[in-house]
């Protein structure tokens, strides 16, 4: 599997970094789990549709934080990411990290952006 990040994931990565200091740890987490299973598996994650393109892109909604201890998976971080499955093999591209509190839903304005 090939992982890869947008600039505005890095950012967004980089500010949720200085609230959340488990947040390298998590993702980390998180890459050994797309790694087993990229698809979207409900309740923890589902793909985003009626978007108007091909590519595959997932919310995952249940991201346990270390950082917000006894909240578990019920962190309230949210991450986007593309699925893309070929012969040279799967790759994965982080498009967008958030918390709840934050905003409400993803900026399907940059997803767009990248992948129309």
């Amino acid at each position: 599997m090939i992982f890869e990040e947008l600039a505005e994931y890095k950012k967004d990565f980089k500010k949720l970094l200085k609230k959340y200091r488990s947040l390298t740890d998590d993702i980390s987490t998180i890459k050994q789990v797309l790694e087993i299973f990229p698809d979207d598996r409900a309740p923890f994650s589902y793909q985003l549709n009626n978007l108007g393109i091909e590519s595959c892109v997932i919310k995952v909604k249940k991201i346990a934080c270390k950082s917000l201890k006894g909240r578990g998976v019920n962190s309230g971080l949210r991450l986007i990411y593309a699925y893309f499955q070929n012969e040279e093999g799967d790759k994965i591209i982080f498009i967008e990290l958030y918390h709840k509190s934050d905003k409400a839903l993803e900026d399907r304005d940059r997803i767009l952006k990248h992948f129309k």
